[in-house]
């Protein structure tokens, strides 16, 4: 039996993960995810083993269940795939702080430090070191792998770092970090693939999904992000506020006397698409809804996204190519149009039948901008650190 090589991805409502076979070539067996985690959380799994399967899981697994989402997924490997040794187990790890630039090797000392970054990254980190927790658990004698979403960005000039703040709090770390890294080195790794001679000019890859952020690139490196000192800053997303006024939060605690838990509940729970549409999250909800409000949140969505656009576009001095990745930049034909419209000025113009069919180029022939769809995959980007750190 094959040697396998497990990826954990924990998100803010889900958990990903994918199996594959540890050699050189990183075949994937099976790839599958729990969704709804916090409500009525479903398990779905694609396997070249057996046909593809969807079952809920219990009811009580509430908002506290990435433990036992991972039991679930260790459940699952255990039966499917009895017999076969795991090899490794590599995990996504949303904030690495300012020390961890590279994927690294799992210890107790590790660990304990990544645990001082949760305040930075309260809906995510949590979640990453539960995972590596029971991961540990339950292979106790496996090598583990943490790699880090913010590692990505760690080579921004100063001033796509810095807030204009005192310096001894830059020195502290209170500085823009970046986020969904994984996701923008698998991008990069796959435009270069694509089209070399375009890779190494300036590309905006914009990660679209329930969180949201859009990241300037030259020659495939990070030159600027929207996301900052935590993953609310830039876009709006599925619950987050993206940019606010930091003068909005001191207000709700003078006038509204509002504590730091109400306000960041509100922040990161309560915002984004469902605060505005006061109805779902869910962009796919959003997009058949008649409700006002639902245009209303997917307009300002939109409008955010072009703005941030044209922002990342001036860090880079103009703009060759546009890519769209994540779950609404992939599929949500609807959102696209709406954020890319009226942007022939920037020389930006979408072909509407490519774009409708989720084709990879989506741009007019006449576009002087390219703009394309990526699937991204940022549990290949795992298994891909995983597999070169401990030279499987």
């Amino acid at each position: 039996m094959p040697s396998l090589l497990l990826t954990l991805n924990a998100g803010s409502s889900s958990l990903k993960f994918a199996v594959y076979e540890a050699n050189e070539q990183l075949p994937l067996l099976a790839a599958g995810q729990i969704e709804s985690l916090g409500s009525q959380a479903t398990f779905s799994v694609k396997s070249t083993a057996e046909p593809p399967s969807s079952a809920r899981l219990s009811p009580d697994l509430g908002a506290g269940g990435h433990e036992e989402a991972v039991g679930a997924i260790l459940g699952w490997l255990q039966q499917v795939h009895a017999g076969s040794s795991v090899a490794a187990v590599s995990h996504r790890v949303v904030h690495g702080g300012i020390e961890h630039l590279v994927p690294s090797r799992i210890s107790d000392a590790l660990l304990a430090d990544l645990e001082r970054l949760v305040p930075l990254a309260p809906l995510h980190q949590p979640h990453n070191l539960a995972g590596i927790r029971a991961a540990r658990a339950a292979f106790p004698d496996v090598p583990q792998v943490a790699c880090f979403d913010t590692a990505f960005h760690r080579n921004h000039p100063f001033v796509a770092d810095t807030f204009a703040l005192p310096r001894s709090f830059y020195d502290e770390g209170i500085r823009r970090y970046g986020f969904h890294g994984l996701s923008y080195e698998f991008i990069a790794r796959r435009l270069r693939a694509y089209d070399p001679v375009l890779a190494q000019g300036r590309v905006v890859v914009a990660h679209l999904g329930n969180g949201a952020s859009m990241c300037a690139m030259h020659d495939g490196r990070s030159i600027a992000s929207t996301m900052g000192f935590t993953a609310l800053d830039g876009l709006p997303m599925g619950t987050r506020c993206g940019q606010l006024d930091p003068g909005v939060v001191l207000y709700l605690m003078a006038e509204k006397g509002m504590d730091a838990a109400s306000i960041s509940d509100l922040l990161y729970q309560q915002a984004g698409l469902k605060g505005i549409s006061g109805l779902s999250h869910d962009v796919r909800e959003l997009q058949v809804s008649d409700s006002p409000a639902a245009r209303d949140a997917l307009a300002y969505f939109a409008d955010r996204g072009r703005r941030e656009i044209g922002g990342l576009a001036a860090c880079l001095g103009g703009l060759d190519a546009l890519v769209l990745t994540g779950g609404i930049g992939e599929n949500a034909s609807q959102v696209r149009a709406m954020m890319l419209s009226r942007m022939e000025w920037m020389g930006i113009r979408i072909d509407p039948e490519a774009n409708q069919r989720n084709a990879t180029v989506i741009s007019h022939p006449s576009s002087k901008v390219q703009v394309l769809v990526f699937k991204t995959d940022e549990e290949h980007m795992l298994a891909t650190h995983a597999a070169e750190l401990l030279s499987l």
